[in-house]
Protein backbone atom coordinates (compact mmCIF):
# COMPACT_ATOMS: atom_id res chain seq x y z
CA UNK A 1 0.00 0.00 0.00
CA UNK A 2 1.53 3.32 -0.82
CA UNK A 3 0.89 5.79 2.02
CA UNK A 4 1.17 9.26 0.19
CA UNK A 5 -2.08 10.69 1.93
CA UNK A 6 -3.72 9.33 5.16
CA UNK A 7 -6.85 10.62 7.25
CA UNK A 8 -6.65 10.45 10.92
CA UNK A 9 -10.19 10.81 12.39
CA UNK A 10 -10.13 10.18 16.37
CA UNK A 11 -12.69 10.15 19.11
CA UNK A 12 -13.31 13.81 20.01
CA UNK A 13 -13.51 14.80 23.59
CA UNK A 14 -11.21 11.54 24.60
CA UNK A 15 -7.79 12.42 25.35
CA UNK A 16 -6.04 8.51 24.88
CA UNK A 17 -7.38 8.83 21.15
CA UNK A 18 -6.44 12.11 20.63
CA UNK A 19 -2.81 11.56 21.74
CA UNK A 20 -2.75 8.67 19.68
CA UNK A 21 -3.75 10.32 17.02
CA UNK A 22 -0.64 12.99 17.17
CA UNK A 23 2.00 9.97 17.60
CA UNK A 24 0.21 8.66 14.54
CA UNK A 25 0.66 11.99 12.04
CA UNK A 26 4.19 12.46 13.44
CA UNK A 27 5.12 9.01 12.50
CA UNK A 28 3.76 9.14 9.35
CA UNK A 29 4.73 12.62 8.39
CA UNK A 30 8.35 11.35 9.02
CA UNK A 31 7.57 8.68 6.23
CA UNK A 32 7.15 11.72 4.09
CA UNK A 33 2.87 10.84 4.20
CA UNK A 34 0.67 13.84 3.86
CA UNK A 35 -1.51 13.54 6.92
CA UNK A 36 -4.91 15.50 7.65
CA UNK A 37 -6.29 15.09 11.34
CA UNK A 38 -9.34 15.69 13.34
CA UNK A 39 -11.91 14.98 16.02
CA UNK A 40 -14.66 12.60 15.35
CA UNK A 41 -18.10 12.92 17.29
CA UNK A 42 -21.75 13.64 17.65
CA UNK A 43 -21.19 17.48 16.88
CA UNK A 44 -18.03 16.85 15.13
CA UNK A 45 -17.77 15.63 11.53
CA UNK A 46 -14.14 15.84 9.83
CA UNK A 47 -15.03 14.06 6.78
CA UNK A 48 -16.64 16.79 4.34
CA UNK A 49 -13.43 18.66 5.17
CA UNK A 50 -11.34 15.83 4.44
CA UNK A 51 -12.53 14.58 1.68
CA UNK A 52 -13.30 18.19 -0.06
CA UNK A 53 -9.51 19.57 0.90
CA UNK A 54 -7.65 16.26 -0.06
CA UNK A 55 -5.25 17.46 -3.31
CA UNK A 56 -4.86 13.87 -4.22
CA UNK A 57 -6.17 10.24 -3.32
CA UNK A 58 -6.52 9.20 -0.09
CA UNK A 59 -4.81 6.02 0.63
CA UNK A 60 -5.93 4.77 4.12
CA UNK A 61 -8.23 6.61 6.73
CA UNK A 62 -7.24 5.89 10.47
CA UNK A 63 -10.45 5.75 12.95
CA UNK A 64 -8.93 5.52 16.60
CA UNK A 65 -12.15 5.17 18.61
CA UNK A 66 -15.44 2.78 19.61
CA UNK A 67 -17.46 1.52 17.51
CA UNK A 68 -20.12 4.67 16.90
CA UNK A 69 -16.70 6.82 15.73
CA UNK A 70 -16.31 3.05 13.10
CA UNK A 71 -19.83 3.61 11.60
CA UNK A 72 -19.45 7.38 11.14
CA UNK A 73 -16.21 6.87 9.51
CA UNK A 74 -17.62 4.08 7.46
CA UNK A 75 -20.76 6.12 5.92
CA UNK A 76 -18.63 9.04 5.28
CA UNK A 77 -15.31 6.67 3.38
CA UNK A 78 -17.28 3.36 1.85
CA UNK A 79 -18.96 6.05 -1.12
CA UNK A 80 -14.95 6.42 -1.91
CA UNK A 81 -13.39 2.92 -1.74
CA UNK A 82 -11.25 4.66 1.22
CA UNK A 83 -9.90 1.74 3.59
CA UNK A 84 -10.47 2.10 7.32
CA UNK A 85 -7.65 0.71 9.64
CA UNK A 86 -10.19 1.04 12.82
CA UNK A 87 -8.51 0.90 16.49
CA UNK A 88 -10.73 0.74 19.65
CA UNK A 89 -9.07 3.34 21.55
CA UNK A 90 -11.40 4.73 23.84
CA UNK A 91 -14.23 2.67 23.14
CA UNK A 92 -16.73 -0.28 24.95
CA UNK A 93 -17.37 -2.90 22.62
CA UNK A 94 -15.16 -3.03 20.27
CA UNK A 95 -17.15 -5.04 17.07
CA UNK A 96 -15.48 -3.04 14.35
CA UNK A 97 -12.16 -2.17 15.36
CA UNK A 98 -8.64 -3.42 16.06
CA UNK A 99 -7.75 -4.17 19.41
CA UNK A 100 -5.33 -1.41 20.96
CA UNK A 101 -2.82 -4.57 22.10
CA UNK A 102 -2.67 -5.43 17.98
CA UNK A 103 -1.41 -1.47 17.78
CA UNK A 104 0.82 -0.92 20.58
CA UNK A 105 4.09 -0.82 18.08
CA UNK A 106 2.78 1.48 15.62
CA UNK A 107 6.01 1.47 13.36
CA UNK A 108 5.37 -2.08 12.56
CA UNK A 109 1.98 -1.27 11.38
CA UNK A 110 3.11 1.10 9.22
CA UNK A 111 5.51 -1.27 8.04
CA UNK A 112 3.02 -3.85 7.40
CA UNK A 113 0.80 -1.76 5.08
CA UNK A 114 3.85 -0.53 3.31
CA UNK A 115 4.56 -4.03 2.64
CA UNK A 116 0.97 -5.55 1.81
CA UNK A 117 1.24 -7.79 5.10
CA UNK A 118 -2.50 -7.23 5.83
CA UNK A 119 -6.19 -8.47 4.68
CA UNK A 120 -9.08 -6.19 3.65
CA UNK A 121 -12.54 -6.92 4.40
CA UNK A 122 -15.41 -6.29 3.04
CA UNK A 123 -18.45 -5.44 3.99
CA UNK A 124 -22.17 -4.81 3.12
CA UNK A 125 -23.76 -1.57 3.50
CA UNK A 126 -27.46 -0.30 3.02
CA UNK A 127 -28.69 2.53 1.69
CA UNK A 128 -32.48 4.53 2.43
CA UNK A 129 -34.32 7.07 0.71
CA UNK A 130 -37.55 8.57 1.60
CA UNK A 131 -40.51 8.72 -0.93
CA UNK A 132 -44.21 10.00 -1.86
CA UNK A 133 -46.73 7.45 -2.33
CA UNK A 134 -46.79 4.45 -3.51
CA UNK A 135 -43.77 2.02 -4.98
CA UNK A 136 -44.55 3.43 -8.63
CA UNK A 137 -42.93 6.69 -7.35
CA UNK A 138 -39.47 6.36 -7.85
CA UNK A 139 -38.08 10.25 -7.46
CA UNK A 140 -36.93 10.48 -3.60
CA UNK A 141 -37.65 13.48 -2.01
CA UNK A 142 -34.85 12.77 0.46
CA UNK A 143 -31.24 12.55 0.35
CA UNK A 144 -29.89 8.79 -0.10
CA UNK A 145 -28.68 7.81 3.73
CA UNK A 146 -26.28 4.53 4.25
CA UNK A 147 -26.02 2.38 7.16
CA UNK A 148 -23.21 0.12 8.03
CA UNK A 149 -25.06 -1.81 10.76
CA UNK A 150 -28.63 -1.03 10.38
CA UNK A 151 -31.86 1.53 9.51
CA UNK A 152 -34.43 1.56 12.07
CA UNK A 153 -37.96 3.60 11.65
CA UNK A 154 -39.35 3.72 15.30
CA UNK A 155 -41.24 7.34 16.57
CA UNK A 156 -39.10 9.72 18.77
CA UNK A 157 -40.83 12.13 21.04
CA UNK A 158 -39.46 13.98 24.26
CA UNK A 159 -42.71 13.28 26.79
CA UNK A 160 -44.03 9.97 26.35
CA UNK A 161 -43.32 6.41 24.22
CA UNK A 162 -45.11 6.29 21.04
CA UNK A 163 -46.53 2.96 19.23
CA UNK A 164 -45.52 2.73 16.00
CA UNK A 165 -48.09 1.25 13.31
CA UNK A 166 -46.13 0.75 9.87
CA UNK A 167 -46.73 -1.07 6.94
CA UNK A 168 -44.09 -3.01 5.06
CA UNK A 169 -43.60 -4.19 1.47
CA UNK A 170 -40.98 -6.17 0.08
CA UNK A 171 -39.91 -6.22 -3.78
CA UNK A 172 -43.70 -4.63 -4.25
CA UNK A 173 -45.33 -7.41 -2.01
CA UNK A 174 -47.19 -6.41 1.27
CA UNK A 175 -45.99 -8.79 3.86
CA UNK A 176 -47.60 -7.42 7.25
CA UNK A 177 -48.28 -4.49 9.38
CA UNK A 178 -46.34 -3.79 12.44
CA UNK A 179 -47.23 -2.33 15.98
CA UNK A 180 -45.21 -1.54 18.61
CA UNK A 181 -41.90 0.39 19.02
CA UNK A 182 -40.50 0.18 14.75
CA UNK A 183 -38.36 -2.08 12.95
CA UNK A 184 -34.90 -2.57 12.62
CA UNK A 185 -33.66 -3.44 8.70
CA UNK A 186 -29.92 -4.76 9.43
CA UNK A 187 -27.10 -5.87 7.54
CA UNK A 188 -24.97 -8.85 9.12
CA UNK A 189 -22.57 -6.43 10.51
CA UNK A 190 -25.28 -5.11 12.58
CA UNK A 191 -26.96 -8.10 13.49
CA UNK A 192 -24.91 -8.18 16.64
CA UNK A 193 -26.35 -4.32 17.40
CA UNK A 194 -29.31 -3.04 18.18
CA UNK A 195 -30.87 -6.10 16.22
CA UNK A 196 -29.91 -8.55 18.85
CA UNK A 197 -31.14 -6.79 21.86
CA UNK A 198 -34.41 -6.65 19.63
CA UNK A 199 -33.75 -10.46 19.85
CA UNK A 200 -32.61 -10.69 16.21
CA UNK A 201 -30.57 -13.54 14.82
CA UNK A 202 -26.83 -13.25 14.42
CA UNK A 203 -25.70 -13.30 10.77
CA UNK A 204 -22.06 -13.88 9.95
CA UNK A 205 -20.73 -11.23 8.33
CA UNK A 206 -19.34 -12.91 5.51
CA UNK A 207 -22.59 -12.86 4.21
CA UNK A 208 -24.93 -10.28 2.20
CA UNK A 209 -28.55 -10.71 3.71
CA UNK A 210 -30.91 -7.71 5.01
CA UNK A 211 -32.52 -8.44 8.20
CA UNK A 212 -36.10 -7.44 9.32
CA UNK A 213 -36.51 -7.28 13.03
CA UNK A 214 -39.69 -5.94 14.58
CA UNK A 215 -39.02 -3.60 18.27
CA UNK A 216 -41.20 -5.20 20.85
CA UNK A 217 -43.78 -5.65 18.74
CA UNK A 218 -47.51 -6.00 20.19
CA UNK A 219 -47.83 -9.22 18.32
CA UNK A 220 -46.29 -12.83 19.25
CA UNK A 221 -46.81 -13.80 15.97
CA UNK A 222 -44.33 -10.72 14.09
CA UNK A 223 -40.73 -12.79 13.71
CA UNK A 224 -37.74 -11.33 12.56
CA UNK A 225 -37.17 -11.90 8.44
CA UNK A 226 -33.96 -12.73 6.52
CA UNK A 227 -34.00 -11.70 3.12
CA UNK A 228 -31.66 -11.72 -0.08
CA UNK A 229 -29.30 -9.13 -0.75
CA UNK A 230 -31.37 -8.05 -3.71
CA UNK A 231 -34.62 -7.15 -1.84
CA UNK A 232 -36.12 -4.17 -1.26
CA UNK A 233 -38.09 -3.11 1.74
CA UNK A 234 -40.37 -0.42 1.89
CA UNK A 235 -42.06 1.02 4.63
CA UNK A 236 -45.03 3.62 5.61
CA UNK A 237 -46.13 4.56 8.56
CA UNK A 238 -49.74 4.59 9.41
CA UNK A 239 -51.97 6.40 11.92
CA UNK A 240 -48.96 8.74 12.72
CA UNK A 241 -51.01 11.41 14.41
CA UNK A 242 -47.93 12.65 16.46
CA UNK A 243 -46.02 13.17 13.59
CA UNK A 244 -43.35 11.62 15.22
CA UNK A 245 -42.01 8.85 12.71
CA UNK A 246 -38.09 9.13 11.83
CA UNK A 247 -35.61 7.24 10.23
CA UNK A 248 -32.23 6.16 11.45
CA UNK A 249 -29.04 4.98 10.59
CA UNK A 250 -26.71 3.23 12.77
CA UNK A 251 -28.12 5.27 15.66
CA UNK A 252 -28.04 8.51 14.37
CA UNK A 253 -31.20 10.57 13.10
CA UNK A 254 -31.07 10.71 9.45
CA UNK A 255 -34.83 12.40 8.56
CA UNK A 256 -38.09 12.28 9.63
CA UNK A 257 -41.13 11.08 7.87
CA UNK A 258 -44.54 12.05 7.46
CA UNK A 259 -47.41 10.64 6.28
CA UNK A 260 -47.90 9.59 3.03
CA UNK A 261 -43.91 8.96 2.78
CA UNK A 262 -42.14 5.81 2.16
CA UNK A 263 -38.90 4.34 3.19
CA UNK A 264 -37.05 2.41 0.68
CA UNK A 265 -34.20 0.53 2.21
CA UNK A 266 -31.92 -1.88 -0.12
CA UNK A 267 -28.11 -3.14 -0.67
CA UNK A 268 -26.05 -0.29 -0.68
CA UNK A 269 -23.94 0.26 -3.93
CA UNK A 270 -20.97 0.56 -1.83
CA UNK A 271 -19.04 -1.10 0.75
CA UNK A 272 -17.09 -0.73 3.96
CA UNK A 273 -13.40 -1.90 3.53
CA UNK A 274 -11.54 -2.71 6.49
CA UNK A 275 -7.75 -3.45 7.39
CA UNK A 276 -7.29 -6.07 8.97
CA UNK A 277 -4.24 -6.93 11.02
CA UNK A 278 -4.71 -10.07 13.21
CA UNK A 279 -3.27 -13.55 11.57
CA UNK A 280 -5.74 -15.48 13.29
CA UNK A 281 -9.02 -13.02 12.33
CA UNK A 282 -11.86 -15.13 13.94
CA UNK A 283 -15.30 -14.49 13.89
CA UNK A 284 -16.27 -16.65 16.20
CA UNK A 285 -13.51 -15.55 18.38
CA UNK A 286 -15.43 -12.38 18.16
CA UNK A 287 -18.61 -13.05 19.32
CA UNK A 288 -17.46 -15.41 22.57
CA UNK A 289 -15.45 -12.42 23.72
CA UNK A 290 -17.83 -9.38 22.91
CA UNK A 291 -20.51 -10.84 23.86
CA UNK A 292 -19.10 -12.77 26.99
CA UNK A 293 -20.38 -16.22 25.96
CA UNK A 294 -19.34 -19.06 28.11
CA UNK A 295 -16.48 -20.30 25.20
CA UNK A 296 -14.47 -17.43 27.02
CA UNK A 297 -14.20 -19.79 30.13
CA UNK A 298 -13.47 -22.69 28.28
CA UNK A 299 -9.48 -22.76 26.93
CA UNK A 300 -8.70 -26.02 24.87
CA UNK A 301 -6.12 -26.24 21.46
CA UNK A 302 -7.02 -27.03 17.93
CA UNK A 303 -5.00 -30.09 18.69
CA UNK A 304 -5.91 -31.68 22.04
CA UNK A 305 -9.44 -30.95 20.69
CA UNK A 306 -9.61 -33.27 17.93
CA UNK A 307 -8.24 -36.24 20.65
Amino acid sequence: MDLKQVIIAYKARDSQSKRWAEICAKQLEHRQCHVLMGPSGPKDNPYPVFLASAGQPIDLALVLGGDGTVLTGARHLAPAGIPILAVNVGGHLGFLTESVEEFQDTELVWDRLFEDRYAIQRRMMLQAAVFEGNSTNLEPVSERYLALNEMSVRPASADRMITSVLEMEIDGEVVDQYQGDGLIISTPTGSTGYTVSANGPIIHDGMEAITITPICPMSLSSRPLVLPPGSVVSIWPLGDYDLSTKLWMDGVLATSIWPGHRVDVRMADCRAKFIVLRENNSYYQTLREKLLWAGTRIRYSSASHAN
